[in-house]
């Protein structure tokens, strides 16, 4: 039967872990930026056109206003779709954040099935012991990072809500007013923090029962004189 200190430790690396897939979930279903782009007609240079988009990572909405001809409020955007149509850099870009937040939570999957197998059983020596939750925990830790530089990238220089709106109106030059990353995006934050939780609880159990196991192994010579005269 395991120690009540070892149930405590990997049950609440589990839970942290959990809670991260939790955090991220939602991330991926909401919103995760919106910008503001005014356009002109490509032969003239005034740019008393609007087009505002707010999108998640597979969908979103899009309101036009005189860009280039036409009002229209409240279409649906589905991202990928325009992007491919665009083709370049900003469908590669957002194609690879996708990706690796799946990655990222197949790695938080992998972690909670380690901590919870760890919590009755003890594999240390094997991949399925908290080798296993390191490797796990700081994979999802690293592609997440990795998916929120990209997604600023694609957002700022690389513009792909420009892309985005010249998938429906080529015709235009646009000029990017103002754009703000949003919840979505900002919840992988708490989830990378929640796998470095994650593998800092166990670690520390880890730690101390192994220099608990050092003192106990200690050789006898080591041990005081006057407590060796008795």
């Amino acid at each position: 039967m395991p120690s009540t200190e070892k149930l405590l430790h990997f049950l609440s690396s589990a839970f942290v872990s959990a809670a991260g897939v939790a955090v991220l979930g939602y991330g991926m279903s909401t919103n995760w930026a919106e910008s503001t782009l005014s356009c002109s007609p490509i032969t003239s240079d005034l740019f008393n056109g609007t087009a505002k988009l707010k999108i998640r990572l597979f969908n979103g909405t899009e309101e036009k206003n005189s860009c280039p001809r036409f009002d229209q409020f409240g279409e649906s955007v589905q991202v990928f779709q325009r992007l491919i149509s665009v083709g370049g850099a900003p469908i590669i870009l957002h194609g690879l954040v996708v990706a690796l937040l799946v990655v990222a939570l197949l790695g938080s999957a992998g972690s909670i099935l380690v901590t919870l197998y760890n919590s009755f059983s003890n594999p240390y020596q094997t991949y399925m012991g908290p080798i296993g939750l390191y490797a796990c925990s700081g994979l999802s830790a690293c592609v997440a990072t990795l998916a929120l530089i990209l997604y600023v990238l694609n957002v700022y220089p690389v513009q792909m809500f420009q892309a985005l709106v010249f998938a429906k109106a080529e015709n235009v030059r646009l000029r990017q007013e103002k754009t703000e990353l949003l919840v979505g995006f900002f919840l992988l934050i708490p989830y990378i923090c929640a796998n470095m939780i994650a593998i800092l609880v166990v670690f520390l159990y880890v730690h101390t029962a192994q220099t608990r196991r050092k003192v106990q192994e200690k050789p006898t010579e080591d041990t005081p004189q006057d407590i060796m005269m008795f």
